[in-house]
């Protein structure tokens, strides 16, 4: 699958690169965004450093721009692509807590969710338990709790939920906005 700039009329998303960090830590840097996370310390340097070096190899991860400002805002990735299951993950998203609340986060979805569903059926998240935001606004973009999982985050069992939403549960979003 090929990872192409993507853009609306709200967002532009650029593939990262290796000399992004920078500017995309001045981001990341806001403890706020990553309170609720389950590595609430990514907001440090080094730790940030071991998200976007996975990021950067990944290369499925993008920068996300507001189109009216041009200023960076955040960044998501698109991970375990899986074309026998007919399924891919998004995640890894974070956004400048200045655009929390209002558009950009299902502005964000819609155009990796559009991409997503020209090549599989179904789209997963993974979420931290504690993460209820998140968690709400998959709910608002018709994704439906499947299980239960655990992965380790720094070095430790964390729990987390998986969403999915399917091609048919998205086309009745779109209805509806």
């Amino acid at each position: 699958m090929d990872y192409p700039e993507l853009s609306n009329e709200l967002l532009l998303l650029r593939l990262l690169g290796p000399g992004d960090f920078d500017k995309l830590y001045k981001v990341a840097s806001d403890p706020a965004i990553w309170a609720i996370h389950p590595s609430p310390d990514r907001y440090k340097r080094e730790v940030f450093q071991v998200f976007f070096d996975g990021a950067v190899a990944s290369e499925s991860a993008y920068l996300v721009y507001d189109r009216k400002s041009n200023e960076l805002i955040g960044s998501s990735r698109y991970y375990d692509f899986k074309p026998g299951e007919s399924s891919i993950a998004i995640g890894y998203t974070f956004l400048a807590t200045k655009v929390w609340g209002g558009y950009y986060n299902f502005s964000l979805k819609s155009l990796m969710l559009e991409y997503a569903f020209r090549f599989v059926d179904n789209v997963i998240f993974h979420i931290g338990a504690a993460n209820i935001r998140s968690q709400k606004a998959l709910l608002k973009l018709g994704a439906v709790k499947t299980r239960d999982l655990s992965f380790e985050t720094d070095g430790k069992p964390t729990p987390h939920y998986e969403y999915v939403i399917t091609r048919e549960a998205w086309e009745q979003v779109k209805l509806r906005h």
